[in-house]
């Protein structure tokens, strides 16, 4: 029986997993692109929405967190509520492959199929193997969510999601409607708004949300790398008994804490500067012109007509294990979920023995501490001392 360890995801999670799985000793091969989905699906001149004290990817030893990196590469070292470049972030993460995961093998994972002894996997390169466990960290692929009255439109080009895009500046000279009103909607429409497009947003909720920028000491409540509250402190250092908690809960929370608001460092790129339609739900759409004319209808059941060259749709994401195409249809049936996600251990590791999930697809065990990067502290080495002890066995 193979004793390999497949990791299916070079991103943050990916990366940080393997370094921790290598350094216990085991026998690692890593799938996918180091940070791809950040250098591609990410539009440039996005700032990321955590400090850099939580923009961080996990190492086995000390010496490789982003200032590490910055210092070392002779960048500009960040601190305190500087805001993080995504194009340095990808950087970093590229620089952490390099020199603790250099193995990353870039090719597609086109199928996971369990067998009796463990996993058999086949390549886009064509090669197949076997595998004792494997772990997703696939992020966010397969998940972008896109409402249903748009989502014909998507094949069409005259809708897509934010993740679609990584360079905004094609749009100039274009309307376009913003949908959604978290972090990904508000900076989109900015960046869009800098861009020269012509740029409204449309909110589904009744006000903009903004969070609380940096203030002087004294502070009665605790700074963690999510923000300043009790309610965080304890999704940061509670993660592990997140779990005990009722799934329906589990689930509310994820959804609730910590979204959907934007920086307060958008606050100035926004106000009176790019036109918002608040309370606006959107309930159809039809091709108009060379565009679409959206119908949207506010809480008093009150409608609008709002043309449109192009819809971006700022929605998120929605973890859904069928998304996850790579997993055998068999194999997807077998797994025990919480809502869309995968019911895992307090290792990671789903009802089928040897298959772990970590990253987003893992937070509604863990929380939503495992959406953010720096979930990966608490993520990773757990992982791997579930997956070590387990071959040990």
């Amino acid at each position: 029986m193979s004793k390999n360890v497949v990791v299916i995801g070079a991103g943050p999670y990916g990366l940080s997993t393997a370094a921790h799985l290598k350094a216990r000793g085991l026998s690692v091969r890593v799938f996918g692109s180091p940070m791809a989905s950040w250098a591609e699906n990410m539009p440039a001149g996005m700032l990321l929405k955590s400090p850099p004290s939580a923009s961080m990817l996990s190492a086995p030893r000390p010496g490789f967190a982003l200032d590490d990196y910055a210092r070392q590469a002779g960048e500009s070292r960040l601190s305190g509520h500087d805001q993080v470049p995504v194009e340095m972030f990808v950087r970093y993460g590229q620089w952490f492959a390099e020199e603790l995961v250099p193995e990353v093998e870039r090719v597609r994972v086109l199928g996971v199929d369990r067998q009796t002894d463990g996993f058999h996997l086949k390549l886009a390169s064509g090669e197949e193997l076997r595998a004792a466990a494997v772990v997703v960290a696939s992020g966010m692929d397969g998940f972008a969510h896109v409402p249903e009255p748009l989502a014909e439109f998507v094949p069409e080009g005259l809708v897509s999601h934010s993740s679609h895009h990584a360079d905004l500046s094609t749009f100039a000279g274009r309307d376009v409607v913003v949908v959604g009103g978290g972090q990904s909607a508000q900076e989109s429409a900015a960046l869009l708004h800098e861009a020269d497009a012509r740029v409204q947003l449309l909110v589904r909720g009744e006000k903009l949300v903004f969070g609380a920028g940096p203030t002087p000491p004294p502070h009665w409540q605790p700074d963690t790398p999510l923000g300043r509250s009790w309610g965080l402190y304890g999704v940061v250092h509670q993660a592990a008994v997140f779990r005990f908690l009722p799934a329906v809960t589990r689930l509310r929370l994820v959804k609730r804490v910590l979204g959907p608001f934007g920086s307060w460092w958008l606050k100035p790129r926004l106000d009176g500067v790019v036109p918002v339609r608040l309370g606006q739900h959107i309930t159809g759409a039809r091709r108009h012109d060379s565009g679409l004319l959206l119908t949207t209808a506010d809480g008093e059941g009150r409608t609008r007509t709002i043309a449109a060259e192009h819809v971006l749709a700022a929605t998120g994401y929605r973890v859904r294990l069928d998304g996850l195409d790579f997993l055998a249809p068999e194999l997807r049936a077998e797994l025990t979920r919480t809502g869309g996600f995968p019911h895992l251990d307090a290792g990671l590791q789903s009802s089928v023995p040897g298959l772990y999930f970590t990253g987003i697809q893992a937070a509604a065990t863990f929380g939503p501490l495992l959406r953010f990067t720096c979930g990966t502290a608490f993520a990773a080495p757990r992982l791997a001392k579930a997956v070590a002890a387990r071959q040990a066995m």
